[in-house]
């Protein structure tokens, strides 16, 4: 089985911060991965540096068994992957159509392989009643169906997605949902984080989780099957152990008064208004 995703020692650091610390990903193709942990937990980071957009500060990254720091096999790298990152980066005066014919032409796709790969993707992310409209006014669910639909357009081997489920419509999630079920069984690889556990153990087939910049636990779905574990469950005993998790505030251990209780006459302090 070939390997689209591997780091060894892959470390960030932001002065004297440690943002992702010796991670070692192993990610085989045709897997759809969840990467996971809590906010801050460098998910973003790590995400940065496998794109090449975040050089690491130490440690090594293989994507589709290329270099994406050597300058020649980063060009390569970038044709045969999808990113959608966390910020979007869309071009806010252009229409969704004026996008995606920049994306293919990005990729040297021909005109008509652009035209009609943006009318079905335009169609499936239900945005081909928006033409007139710049991605300026898109609602931010919107900007993350196109930016879904512009990672997809050259069709890559490799799909990066920060979060693409946030903001997005039921209906418009289950098609996505479905459309990357089918992106993975034709051999193709998806590399997802997202705070939706649900979302998670539905889609993948592989997880890792991070906590404060270390992968803690790196495992497969039919394995937590099999231990009668739910994804849900093992994230919160590795994270909030790690984490410290506070479960409740002090204010309310106790059951509020009620506004008869604060007139009940008998409480200690009050003094009856009766003769």
């Amino acid at each position: 089985m070939t390997i689209a995703i591997e780091t060894h020692g892959l470390t960030r650091q932001f002065g004297d911060q440690t943002a992702v610390d010796h991670v070692d990903l192993q990610v085989n193709t045709g897997t759809f991965y969840g990467f996971l942990g809590p906010n801050g937990a460098g998910k973003s980071t790590t995400i940065k540096m496998l794109t090449g957009l975040l050089a690491p500060t130490s440690g090594a990254v293989g994507i589709l068994g290329l270099n994406p720091f050597d300058t020649d096999q980063a060009i390569e790298i970038k044709r045969r992957i999808g990113v959608v990152p966390e910020n979007l980066s869309l071009f806010d005066n252009l229409t969704a159509r004026e996008y995606l014919t920049f994306v293919g032409r990005m990729f040297l796709l021909e005109k008509t392989v652009i035209q009609q790969r943006s009318d079905e993707l335009l169609a499936l992310m239900q945005l081909e009643n928006e033409h007139k409209k710049l991605t300026l006014e898109y609602s931010h669910g919107m900007k993350k169906k196109l930016a879904l639909a512009a990672a997809m357009l050259p069709n890559p081997d490799l799909l990066f997605l920060d979060e693409p489920f946030e903001g997005v419509d039921a209906v418009a999630s289950k098609v996505i949902r479905n459309t990357l079920a089918e992106f993975v069984s034709r051999g193709s690889t998806v590399f997802l984080t997202s705070h939706v556990m649900e979302v998670v153990e539905r889609l993948c087939t592989h997880v890792g989780i991070i906590s404060a910049g270390k992968l803690v636990q790196q495992t497969s779905l039919e394995i937590l099957k099999q231990n009668n574990q739910s994804l849900e469950s093992c994230f919160l005993e590795i994270v909030g152990k790690r984490e410290g998790a506070v479960e409740t505030l002090s204010w309310l251990d106790h059951k509020k008064s009620s506004p008869e209780d604060a007139n009940d006459d008998s409480q200690p302090g009050l003094e009856s208004s009766q003769p």
